[in-house]
């Protein structure tokens, strides 16, 4: 049996220590702590026995343990109880011997690892990532990095050791060296974002961004604002199409695109409050934020110039996370699923595990515009007459 056949797929708790290309240092750790089990556990009961227990085939047991469809209640009820009761633990490393997987995935953030700490984006996707995980008993591991040193040497690691049987990608950046790789590599993955290379080839899940840009800025139209800037970014394909969504909208009302009303950022709170600096100085009489965070910086800048939001400057942004209730005013913002995108994603890398997808998968999801103080759409008479679906009063 070769020592990279998946035999140490199913220890996930030692995930970064076996990430090694050394066998010899795999295999002491391994016969280490088989060691340990058979000090420290119990004597588990076989298969055989809790199909005794439970007057079924030991065959049944083993379709009610990996969930299998086609049987009945009773029955499965029945093997559950017995399971429960005896307090049986499957035998993960014959399980994943015999499956060839390890039920192990990984979620690979390329941003600097600080990104994930202060960015209330990420928090939420992964806690989409990991409810899917849990749902479908899946372990999920979770790699950041704090260079691209670490980044090339984890990844190296990731494709050498068979650990991990998927990987779900956030699109942070464009030109990203990571979906090359796993494509030569044929690891399964999915991207969140729409990757700025090679898409065709690529599994992806995203939010609708030049639709969401265009529903922001529209607002702001309809609200009789003429000199619309954006504090946009161009870190990834994301901020080039809510860029896209904003100069389609603008164009299509016949308002003229002023490129001293086009600043920067990168998504942070201080980005936002520097490019908020770059645009004071053109009077814009709104402006749309590309992110909540960028719009939180902007929005600091503003009140520290005295300058009042809304009734001097209307501010829309995108994203709808937590902070966006807590500003004064409150952020009128285009929300985005991101929880429900995280969750999207694990269901597909589990289809592409399974080999039951055929051809690129693009999931493309809805957005809602969610009208709140710093618009100035409170102000507004009969502001529910031109509500649709897509559209949340929170005022």
């Amino acid at each position: 049996m070769s020592l990279d056949n998946g035999m140490f797929r199913p220890l996930i708790h030692v995930t970064q220590i076996f990430l090694t290309t050394d066998l010899k240092v795999r295999y002491a750790l391994y016969s280490l702590l088989r060691a340990l089990s058979k000090v420290c556990k119990v004597k588990n009961l076989t298969l055989e026995e809790i199909g005794k227990l439970a007057g079924v085939s030991r065959a049944t047991v083993s379709r009610v343990i990996n969930d299998y469809p086609y049987i009945s209640p009773e029955v499965r009820e029945r093997v559950q109880r017995v399971i429960a009761e005896t307090g049986y633990q499957p035998n993960m490393i014959a399980r994943s011997l015999a499956s060839d997987r390890s039920n192990i995935i990984g979620l690979v953030i390329p941003s600097q690892a600080y990104a994930v700490f202060t960015d209330p984006y990420f928090p939420r996707l992964i806690q989409g990532v990991s409810q899917a995980s849990n749902q479908y008993k899946l372990t999920l591991s979770l790699f950041l990095f704090h260079s691209r040193e670490e980044e090339d040497f984890t990844m190296k690691s990731i494709l050498n050791t068979g650990l991990i049987d998927g990987l779900i990608i956030t699109a942070d950046r464009k030109e990203d060296s990571i979906i090359p790789r796993l494509l030569r590599h044929h690891m399964p993955f999915v991207v969140i974002g729409r990757p700025d290379t090679t898409p065709e080839k690529v599994n992806f899940v995203d939010t609708d961004n030049v639709a969401g840009a265009r529903m922001a800025t529209e607002h702001l139209v309809s609200l009789g604002y003429e000199r619309i800037g954006i504090i946009a970014t161009d870190e990834n394909t994301a901020g080039d199409d809510r860029l896209h969504g904003y100069v389609a909208t603008l164009e299509e009302h016949g308002i003229a695109i002023d490129d001293k009303l086009i600043t920067y950022g990168d998504f942070s709170v201080q980005s936002g409050a520097q490019a908020m600096k770059e645009l004071m100085p053109e009077q814009p009489d709104a402006v749309f934020v590309c992110s909540d965070s960028m719009a939180l910086g902007a929005m600091t800048v503003l009140r520290e110039a005295g300058i009042s939001v809304p009734d001097e400057i209307a501010i829309v942004s995108f994203d709808d996370l937590p902070p966006a209730t807590q500003t004064e005013p409150r952020l009128t913002t285009v929300r985005q699923p991101i929880s429900q995108t995280g969750q999207m994603a694990v269901e597909l890398l589990r289809k592409l595990i399974s080999s039951d997808v055929d051809h690129p998968v693009h999931t493309i999801l809805p957005n809602q515009l969610i009208i709140r103080s710093s618009c100035g759409a409170a102000q507004i008479k009969n502001l529910h007459d031109y509500i649709d679906k897509n559209v949340v009063i929170d005022v």
